[in-house]
């Protein structure tokens, strides 16, 4: 993830290298070749990279004491308003779109501060670690939450494209199961890559500490399953004790960390560095793979590969959102949309390929 997830209400807003540390930290599945670049461009960066004034901090603080923002106030900020019969309320379908105190005067004063620059001609600054965007319908994130949500339509469409080739198009054994090996593998994949993206919308919609811990989590689940599919895969590993033999480190690991930034210490440095090391792994493993194997969709496997490392440039080279709502983290989500579809689509040529080849070998055996 980049700008999209930039909010960290943990680190001071004027520690630049915790702040740019934070940025790093990924909930999504191909930020981690981003962060890997990221210190190498670290003294570049942080020049350009401008942090909220003084001013807007105290502003904040006025706010949540008055509770308005100039002649803007908001309810919320006064408990008393907040109680009362459950028939006084407001319908949740309508509460939904609220912010709490805080995230108002936050917004507010961002929107005021960043009115005033923009009479000035200056550029607009990062906010509590994130660019000033505009809200649609109470989203923090519109676009980001957009593109979001086609990811996870594009990574269903997939899975369900694929189910239907398996057990619809191609031939299937006696006991009606599928030739192909690795299907339950891709079957968890397809499930745990729609649990990422889902909260990376609701992460994006309302930037909370519940919705973040969340967001990272299905991040990290999601990232070390590819790894250890990309494993099993790329050394064709179908033995069942050595598939668990493999498996069961990685599954461990991942399991330990989650539990670590959940229940311990949510360490965005730490996490980073699990990030690259699972990201990057897995992009070496089928890297070697396409450049030795005879498959007849390497080429889409080699796509994936290229064009992810290109979309990582929209992470690097960070810049405010186009009229408030596109900027390069947004960008970057809706290029993630394309190379779903193509990866879904190498994963069901890779069926039919391990399919006709075991049906060719069982033909051969026959004779």
């Amino acid at each position: 993830m980049g700008s999209g997830d930039g909010t960290n209400a943990h680190a001071p807003a004027n520690d630049l290298f915790l702040l740019f540390r934070w940025h790093c930290v990924t909930g999504n599945l191909c930020h981690y070749y981003y962060c890997f670049n990221a210190f190498s461009v670290f003294p570049m960066l942080v020049l350009a990279m401008p942090i909220q004034t003084t001013g807007s901090l105290a502003c904040v603080g006025e706010c949540e004491v008055s509770g308005c923002v100039g002649q803007l106030c908001f309810p919320q900020c006064n408990s008393s308003s907040n109680t009362g019969p459950w028939y006084t309320q407001e319908p949740l379908y309508l509460q939904w779109q609220k912010w709490g105190c805080q995230g108002d005067c936050r917004y507010h004063c961002m929107v005021n501060r960043e009115k005033e620059r923009e009479t000035l001609g200056q550029p607009p600054l990062k906010y509590h670690g994130k660019w000033p965007f505009k809200r649609l319908l109470g989203i923090q994130e519109p676009a980001s939450v957009a593109f979001s949500v086609l990811n996870l339509a594009m990574h269903f469409h997939g899975w369900i494209s694929f189910f239907i080739a398996l057990y619809y198009k191609l031939p299937l054994r006696e006991d009606k199961t599928a030739y192909y090996e690795y299907v339950g593998l891709w079957h968890i994949y397809g499930f745990l890559s729609m649990n990422s993206w889902f909260w990376s919308a609701v992460f994006h919609t309302r930037d909370v500490d519940i919705t973040e811990r969340l967001d990272y989590s299905s991040a990290i689940a999601v990232i070390g399953f590819s790894l250890i599919v990309s494993i099993l895969r790329t050394f064709d590993v179908r033995v069942e004790a050595a598939r668990v033999m493999v498996s069961a480190p990685v599954l461990a690991f991942v399991t330990t960390h989650i539990l670590y930034i959940n229940f311990y210490k949510l360490d965005y440095g730490w996490n980073m560095i699990v990030c690259v090391a699972m990201g990057v792994a897995q992009l070496l493993l089928w890297a070697r793979w396409a450049a030795v194997s005879r498959h007849p969709s390497n080429w889409k496997l080699w796509m994936v590969v290229i064009a992810s490392g290109l979309a990582m440039l929209l992470e690097i080279y960070d810049f405010p959102p186009y009229e408030g709502y596109f900027d390069a983290h947004s960008i970057w989500h809706a290029a993630t949309i394309p190379l779903t579809v193509l990866w879904w689509s190498f994963i069901r040529d890779d069926a039919e390929f391990r399919t006709s080849s075991l049906l060719k070998k069982s033909k051969t055996k026959a004779k």
